[in-house]
Parts: C-alpha cells; sequence; structure tokens
C-alpha cells in the first residue's frame, strides 16, 4: 500500500526543510542519545541546544531538525516522541526529589515493569531526574514475598546466602503470613542489611520501625518504604527516619513532557 505522504509530498519529495522543537511545558530533558540514534536511522539532521539532563523552559526552542518533507513527518512522530516520554520521567522524577529535599533518597524501580525496549531509556531519565533506580548502590540480594513463601520462611531464605559476604541483603516486609514485627525481627537477627516495608501503610512503617529501635540496630540497617506512594506523600514521609523512598508509578507513569515540531 502507497504511503499517502508519497503523494501529498509528491511536488517537493527532495526539499529540505528546518524546524523547530518546543517544550509545551517546564522540565528535565531526557531521552537525548535515544534522539539522535532514532535521526540517524530515520535520516534527518537533529541538533539539541541541551543536554541529558538539563532544565529546559516552556516556549523555548531545544532543537532544530532538518529533513525532507516524509522524513520531517516520521521525525515529528518519532524524535517528539522519545523525548516528551523520556523527560516526562526525569521531570517527574525531578519533582520527587526536590519534594524529599534531601532528607532520603529517591529511587524508581517500576523501571522493571516496562517494555524491554523502553527499560535502558527509563534508567536513565529516572538517574538525569536526580533519583536512582535501585534502592542502594552496594551490591545486594532482594529477597521478596514469593522466595521467602517458596522456601518457608525468611530465616531459611537469609540462610541460602549467608555466605554471600559482598551483597547486602534486602528484605521484603508485607506481613502476610506473620506479623510486620516478627518479620522485622526475624529478617534483622539472620543476617538483613535492608529492610524494604512494602506495603503504602505507614502503620506498618511505623512498626517495623519500632522493633529496629527496640532492638538498637537503627545504624546497622537500612530502611526502605514502597508501594503506591504519591507525590503529596512525599514531605511527610521525608520527615520519618528512612533512608529509602521508593516511587514507581508516580514517577514511571508520568505525563508526557509534550513537544511540538514546527517547520519555520
Amino acid at each position: 500500500m502507497q504511503d499517502i505522504r508519497d503523494i501529498i509530498f509528491k511536488d517537493i519529495l527532495d526539499k529540505k526543510f528546518k524546524a523547530f522543537i518546543t517544550p509545551e511545558r517546564y522540565g528535565c530533558l531526557s531521552g537525548v542519545e535515544d534522539a539522535y540514534k532514532q535521526a540517524k536511522v530515520i535520516g534527518i539532521e537533529l541538533e539539541l541546544f541541551y543536554k541529558e539532563g538539563d532544565s529546559i523552559e516552556k516556549g523555548k526552542p531545544i532543537g532544530t531538525v532538518i529533513a525532507t518533507p516524509k522524513m520531517m513527518a516520521v521525525a515529528e512522530e518519532k524524535i517528539i516522541g522519545t523525548l516528551a516520554k523520556f523527560s516526562g520521567i526525569a521531570t517527574a522524577a525531578r519533582k520527587a526529589v526536590e519534594l524529599a529535599e534531601g532528607k532520603v533518597r529517591i529511587t524508581a524501580g517500576s523501571w522493571k515493569k516496562m517494555p524491554p525496549v523502553m527499560k535502558d531509556g527509563v534508567r536513565t531519565a529516572v538517574v538525569s531526574g536526580g533519583a536512582t533506580f535501585r534502592i542502594t548502590d552496594n551490591n545486594m540480594i532482594y529477597l521478596d514475598k514469593n522466595y521467602i513463601k517458596m522456601l518457608g520462611s525468611i530465616p531459611k531464605v537469609l540462610e541460602t546466602v549467608k555466605d554471600i559476604k559482598d551483597s547486602m541483603k534486602v528484605v521484603q516486609i508485607k506481613g502476610c503470613d506473620i506479623s510486620i514485627e516478627e518479620e522485622t525481627r526475624q529478617a534483622l537477627e539472620n543476617g538483613c542489611g535492608l529492610l524494604m516495608v512494602d506495603t503504602g501503610n505507614i502503620d506498618d512503617l511505623n512498626r517495623c520501625l519500632a522493633v529496629v529501635n527496640e532492638l538498637g540496630v537503627r545504624k546497622q540497617v537500612e530502611i526502605a518504604f514502597a508501594s503506591g506512594v504519591k507525590f503529596e506523600n512525599i514531605k511527610e514521609l521525608a520527615c520519618i527516619d528512612i533512608d529509602v523512598l521508593c516511587i514507581g508509578k508516580e514517577i514511571v507513569d508520568a505525563q508526557l513532557l509534550d513537544m511540538k515540531l514546527d517547520v519555520i
């Protein structure tokens, strides 16, 4: 089937035009490397005036495209799509970091749930916004509820990795089969280095913290909180004695930082 654009542009197929790329709101630019890769594949000339992670302003051009008419139409789909999605994620990550005011680390682990083709771009966008995509910078072994369920208990799971000395053991705390308090106690008594309270319930977090403080090991263990955290919760949670705040959908599912392509 013939591309309708070949018919529309038949009299100017080889003529080149220049267009500006302009954001429609303020934010953080991301997707730069992917955009240049797309430009090379399409066969257009792309010049971006800003680098990955730079702040960009509503209505102020961030780059230009030089292309023939059909390729200009393709660029509007692919280049704008790449920059708008990843810049939206980076902008959301930056907002979360700013709301936390340096009191806790912001991480967005939900990149793992994205389509494989997007994962690298999402991770880059998260970092460009000032957040992280891992709950710790250390080597780690994440022991989630399913590992615990299949092996029978937190102590049994931790027993399997006790000889791996160079990795932090992270235990997901859910309070499903036993209490939050007992899960916390079992994890701490068997070599856990980071407790991930993954319930979204602040009361559960406080119950976990009470056990940690009762055992006097707060300086020996890190504490993370996750599940359904919203931007409006960040300031309150950042004031609680935790190290990491995990925000998934609010960052990874952020709205596009919409942009337009205007031929000069």
